[in-house]
């Protein structure tokens, strides 16, 4: 009678274990650092929310009808220029604050500790012809530093 081998030998079960190490070590390095990402989507969000809140002002604006210089969100008075959030509202209007954020009355919010991880609101601008031509706001994001 011939036995028939059963399982895997000790040579195969140390080569596998050789190589699932080597597996490890190139691909650990590409997933160990998720911080940054993360900050990244962070800033992201809060671009998205500044420009929720602008776009929600803006249609406020638009349904007073009167030209206000501000309009009241959620029981909040936002300063408007040109029918769209000043600077120092934005962070008002998208019910942003300083306990996730670095942020500054200039509509700048930025990651604590880090100025190159940050979103910045540049208000509307309009120009001086009759009429004159309204250039909505922009947010710039910076996440090299993230």
């Amino acid at each position: 009678m011939k036995k028939q081998q059963s399982g895997f030998t000790l040579i195969e079960l140390i080569m596998v274990i050789v190589i699932l190490g080597i597996l490890a070590a190139f691909a650990l390095p590409r997933f160990a650092d998720f911080g940054s990402e993360a900050r990244k989507a962070s800033i992201n969000a809060a671009m998205g929310a500044m420009k929720s809140a602008s776009g929600i002002a803006h249609a406020a604006y638009l349904a007073a009808g009167t030209s206000p210089s501000s309009v009241k969100l959620e029981g909040v008075d936002i300063a408007l220029t040109n029918g769209y959030p000043t600077q120092a509202s934005i962070l008002l209007a998208a019910q942003i604050s300083g306990t996730d954020y670095t942020t500054t009355t200039a509509g700048v919010v930025a990651m604590p500790g880090r100025s190159n991880c940050q979103v910045t609101y540049t208000a509307a601008t309009a120009t001086t012809d009759t009429p004159p031509v309204i250039t909505p706001p922009t947010f710039t994001p910076v996440v090299s530093g993230c």
